[in-house]
C-alpha cells in the first residue's frame, strides 16, 4: 500500500489528508496491519533458524519503499519493531534485546539501501541508460537484489551469535541464510507487483479500462504451463526427483512472449500448486531444496517478463522519436518555403505600411469617415508588417545560435504566439511581464516552442473556461518560467500529454534546465528552471 491509496481511503472516510503528517500516519498504520498479517502467514513455512521460506511481508516492504522512496526506511524500521514487540517475536528487554532489535531493522535498512542504489544506478528516465535497463527492469532488479543484500547483512550475526536463532553449526547457518534469501525473493516477487498495481489503480496513476486477456496468448500460456508440469512429473516418475527446469522454461517463455503481467499470473499458478505442499511439518533441507527451485522459476519468469516490457517501451519510444524526426523534416521544408514567401512579401508590405502611415497623416483633418478609414488601414498595415518581421526573425538562421535572451522578450513572444490558440479553445491567458533585466542564454525559437507546448497542454487539461497564467521570475540564481492552469480539482495534470511534453522537456534539458510539474489543489504548474545570466555575480 502506498500514500496515494491511503489518501484515497482517507478521502472516502472524510479524513483531512491534505496534511502530510496525517497522510504519513495513515500509510504507516496500513503498513503495520499488512505487515502483522503477512508476518503471521509466513509461520507455516518456518524451519530451523529464525527465517521463513515464504515471507510475503518482504513484498509489502519492497512495494512501499519502491513507491515512496528510501527516505521511508527509518519509519518502516520503527513500525516493524513495534509489530514484533506487540506479537512477542522480539523481546523488549533483556541482555540480548539490542541484538534482537538489530535483527529486525537490518533487513529494512538493506531494502532501503538497495532501492536507493538501484534508483541511482538505473534511473527510470527514458532518455538515459540502455533499453535493456529501462522501466520496469529497475524494479525487477531491486526485487532480486534486495533479498540477496539483506541475506548478506545477516552473516555476521549468524556467525557470531547463531545461538539466538537456533543455528550453531556452519551447515545450519548456511541453511538459515539460504532460507532467508529464498523466502524474501518469493515474497518480494509475488506480493510487491500486485500491491503496486492496486495502488496505481486507487491513486489514479493507472488510467483506462483493464486490459482484456486475448484467447490466443491465454491458450499458449496454459499450454506452456501444462507442458512444463507434465515434463516435471515425467522426470520425477523417471526417478530424477523434483525438477524445476521444465516450469522455469515455461514461465520464462510466457514472460518473454507476453510480458510481466502474464508471467506473474503464471508464477501465481505455479506457486499456488507447489507452496501448499511445503507448508507445515517438513524437513528443512528438503523444503529448502524445493523452494530454491521455485525461487529460480519466479526470478527467471519475472525478469523475462520485465525484459519484454522494457523492450516494448523502448520500441515505443523509438517509434515516437522517429515520428518526431519525420515531423522535424517536414517542418524544415515548411520553414524553407515560409522564409521564401516571407521574403517575397516583406518588401511590398513594408512599402504598404509606410504609405498607409503617410495616408493616415494626410487625412487627419479630413472628414471623420475618411480619417477613421485611413487610421484603420494604418493600424492593420503596421500590424501585418510587425507580424512579417517577427516571422522573418523566427525563420532566419540567426536564431539557431544561443544568445542572451531577456525573459521579458520571451514571455511577450510566447504570449503573442499562443494567444489566438488559447482564445480559440475558449480559455483565457494571463501574461505577467517579468523584470526586463532577467536574461538567459538560449535559442529563442526552441525555448519559445517549449513554453508554447506547455501552454497547449494546460489548455487541453482545462478545456473551455480554463485560466492559464504565464509568468517568469528569478530564484536563487535561477530563472523560473511558470505555466499555471487553474481548472477543476479533478482535471488531469499536463505532465504526460505525449509528444508536446517530451519535446518541451528535451528542449529545456538541452538548455541546462529542468522541467517539473507541481499540483497544488486545483492549480497545476509547469515549472521551467534555467540558469540565469549573471547569477555568478
Amino acid at each position: 500500500m502506498n500514500i496515494h491509496s491511503a489518501s484515497l481511503v482517507a478521502d472516502r472516510l472524510d479524513v483531512p489528508t491534505d496534511r502530510p503528517a496525517v497522510r504519513a500516519a495513515g500509510v504507516l498504520a496500513l503498513y503495520a496491519l499488512g505487515f502483522a498479517l503477512t508476518h503471521g502467514a509466513a509461520s507455516a513455512w518456518g524451519g530451523a533458524g529464525y527465517y521463513s521460506l515464504w515471507f510475503p511481508a518482504a513484498g509489502l516492504r519492497l512495494a512501499l519503499l519502491w513507491r515512496m522512496g528510501a527516505v521511508w526506511t527509518l519509519p518502516l524500521c520503527a513500525i516493524e519493531l513495534a509489530v514484533d514487540f506487540a506479537t512477542g517475536a522480539v523481546p523488549m528487554t533483556g541482555s540480548d534485546a539490542l541484538i534482537g532489535w538489530l535483527g529486525v531493522v537490518r533487513p529494512v535498512l538493506a531494502y532501503g539501501g538497495t532501492v536507493w542504489l538501484v534508483r541511482r544506478l538505473m534511473p527510470q528516465d527514458k532518455t538515459r541508460g540502455i533499453a535493456a535497463l529501462a522501466a520496469p527492469m529497475p524494479f525487477a532488479v531491486a526485487s532480486v537484489a534486495a533479498p540477496l543484500i539483506a541475506a548478506l547483512f545477516t552473516v555476521p550475526q549468524a556467525m557470531l551469535r547463531g545461538d539466538l536463532t537456533g543455528v550453531v553449526t556452519a551447515r545450519e547457518i548456511g541453511l538459515s541464510i539460504a532460507a532467508f534469501t529464498v523466502g524474501d525473493v518469493l515474497g518480494a516477487l509475488l506480493i510487491a507487483p500486485p500491491v503496486l498495481w492496486v495502488a496505481d489503480r486507487l491513486s489514479g496513476r493507472a488510467h483506462g479500462p483493464l486490459p482484456r486477456p486475448r484467447p490466443g496468448p491465454v491458450a499458449e500460456s496454459i499450454a506452456a504451463l501444462v507442458l512444463g508440469a507434465v515434463a516435471g512429473e515425467t522426470l520425477g516418475w523417471l526417478g530424477l526427483g523434483s525438477q524445476s527446469a521444465p516450469s522455469l522454461i515455461s514461465v520464462a517463455w510466457i514472460g518473454l512472449r507476453f510480458g510481466r503481467v502474464p508471467a506473474w499470473f503464471a508464477l501465481l499458478a505455479v506457486c499456488a500448486m507447489l507452496l501448499p505442499q511445503t507448508a507445515g511439518a517438513m524437513d528443512t533441507p528438503a523444503r529448502l531444496q524445493f523452494h530454491l527451485g521455485l525461487a529460480s522459476v519466479v526470478v527467471a519468469g519475472y525478469l523475462a517478463g520485465s525484459f519484454h516490457d522494457a523492450q516494448r517501451r523502448a520500441r515505443a519510444d523509438l517509434a515516437r522519436r522517429d515520428r518526431l524526426l519525420f515531423q522535424a523534416d517536414r517542418l524544415k521544408t515548411l520553414r524553407a518555403m515560409s522564409v521564401a514567401v516571407i521574403h517575397e512579401i516583406s518588401q511590398p508590405l513594408s512599402t504598404l505600411a509606410i504609405e498607409a502611415k503617410h495616408l493616415h497623416e494626410l487625412t487627419v483633418s479630413a472628414d471623420p469617415e475618411t480619417a477613421a478609414t485611413a487610421a484603420l488601414i494604418d493600424r492593420k498595415a503596421a500590424h501585418l508588417s510587425d507580424l512579417v518581421r517577427r516571422l522573418r526573425r523566427y525563420g532566419g538562421r540567426a536564431v539557431d545560435e544561443p544568445s542572451a535572451l531577456p525573459l521579458a522578450n520571451l514571455i511577450e513572444s510566447v504570449g503573442a504566439l499562443a494567444a489566438s490558440e488559447v482564445q480559440a479553445a475558449g480559455a483565457r491567458l494571463a501574461v505577467t511581464a517579468p523584470d526586463p533585466a532577467l536574461a538567459v542564454m538560449a535559442q529563442e525559437v526552441e525555448l519559445a516552442q517549449a513554453v508554447v507546448n506547455l501552454i497547449r497542454n494546460a489548455v487541453q487539461a482545462c478545456g473551455p473556461d480554463g485560466e492559464i497564467a504565464l509568468s517568469a521570475n528569478a530564484e536563487a540564481g535561477k530563472a523560473i518560467i511558470l505555466v499555471t492552469n487553474r481548472c477543476a480539482a479533478n482535471a488531469p495534470a499536463h505532465a504526460g500529454m505525449g509528444v508536446g511534453t517530451l519535446v518541451a522537456r528535451a528542449i529545456v534539458e538541452a538548455h541546462g534546465g529542468r522541467l517539473t510539474i507541481v499540483r497544488d489543489g486545483a492549480d497545476v504548474r509547469a515549472v521551467v528552471t534555467l540558469p540565469l545570466i549573471g547569477a555568478e555575480a
